[in-house]
């Protein structure tokens, strides 16, 4: 399948792409898009452990390398960094807030030590250009109000997950100072994104893989944080920001070795019982069930994203409504349960058409 002739395109088209978090669901789309582009892609990840799962599903691991490997581990990163990368993006984590609770150890090892040892392979590999490290929205330290994040605001986190993410970004901007300062040395950057949606995500406590789940079985859907307001957005405009991002580090100066925020419009953060009733409304069937917890492990209520750094500095917007991000998350959904063989034919369909609009 073809896409538009971009920028994006003439500049993948033969890069030799790392990307770690293949086998996740951002990671699955992200490896997808890079081959649509001609990158040579290397994925690295542990297996997926969700079934079913966008890799499977999508036939992800077709025409690219992929390891499956623990990003803890210095030594299984290390046969991903031997085929010579020139562009990494480091995407591997323990992606969950409330598992985080449950595995603490696990989750610091995997989003703090993990991002050391991508930077660190990166810093002794003579052929790496530049480097894309992903935390998350939640990587700040909240504060409960109604005001969007800048780049700028101090790094935090109340539970285990966000003071991971907070961890990553400082280690990533210390070793930006102490280790790749020189004009030679491979380009570092940060990328921050909101909540993502779309097809073939069936992690456990998640919005929309809970209400996917339902809608299939045919049981009810319970939302236990009816009021909490996020920044939603489809997957691929954060995958578009760090595609744009990957290739200013190549061709620009210094200048865009920094944290970004890629987030969706500011009328798209809104609480998550309205994202259910918009998405059950679009799927046409379903039934939800408002339960607020009230003795939970703790999740912040309010969380935004201020993206107005990229829109002036690296040219990048929101391309989908949150209206158009649902309508494609249950077009993606909807194909799969009538027949998974459809899977890799759509999420290839909506990149390519991601793409028109994104060029339009």
């Amino acid at each position: 399948m073809e896409l538009p002739v971009t920028g994006l395109l003439s500049f993948y088209r033969g890069k030799r792409v790392l990307l770690t978090g293949h086998t996740g669901f951002k990671g699955g789309w992200l490896a997808t898009w890079l081959k649509m582009l001609g990158a040579s892609v290397i994925g690295f990840a542990l297996p997926p452990d969700a079934e079913p799962n966008l890799f499977t599903a999508a036939r992800i691991d077709g025409d690219m390398i992929s390891i499956f490997g623990d990003i803890r581990s210095q030594a299984d990163l290390a046969s991903a960094f031997s085929h010579d990368p020139e562009i990494v993006v480091h995407m591997a984590a323990q992606p969950l807030v409330r598992r985080s609770y449950c595995q603490p150890v696990e989750t610091y090892a995997t989003n703090v030590m993990g991002t050391i040892h991508v930077l660190e392979a990166s810093r002794h590999a003579p052929s790496v250009r530049s480097v894309v490290i992903v935390t998350s929205d939640k990587c700040y330290e909240n504060r409960e109000s109604a005001e969007a994040y800048r780049e700028s605001d101090p790094m935090g986190g109340y539970d285990p997950y966000s003071s991971s993410k907070g961890c990553a970004e400082l280690v990533t901007a210390a070793y930006r100072r102490s280790f790749f300062p020189q004009a030679s040395a491979a380009h570092i950057a940060s990328a921050r994104a909101g909540n993502v949606i779309g097809g073939g995500d069936w992690s456990a406590d998640r919005l929309m893989p809970d209400l996917v789940r339902g809608v299939a079985s045919g049981c009810p859907v319970t939302i236990r944080r009816p009021s909490s307001v996020r920044p939603w957005q489809h997957v691929l405009e954060p995958l578009h920001g760090y595609l744009m991002l990957g290739q200013r580090l190549w061709e620009e100066s210094k200048d865009f070795a920094q944290a970004w925020n890629f987030g969706p419009r500011p009328e798209d953060a809104i609480p998550a019982a309205e994202v259910a009733q918009r998405a059950i409304a679009l799927w046409g069937r379903g039934t939800l069930q408002i339960a607020a917890e009230a003795s939970g492990p703790h999740e912040s209520s309010q969380l935004r994203l201020n993206w107005d750094k990229a829109r002036a500095e690296l040219g990048w917007k929101p391309v989908l409504s949150l209206h158009e991000a649902l309508q494609w998350t249950v077009e993606w959904y909807r194909a799969y349960y009538e027949n998974p063989a459809q899977a890799e034919g759509v999420t290839q369909g909506q990149i390519q058409r991601y793409s028109q609009m994104a060029q339009a």
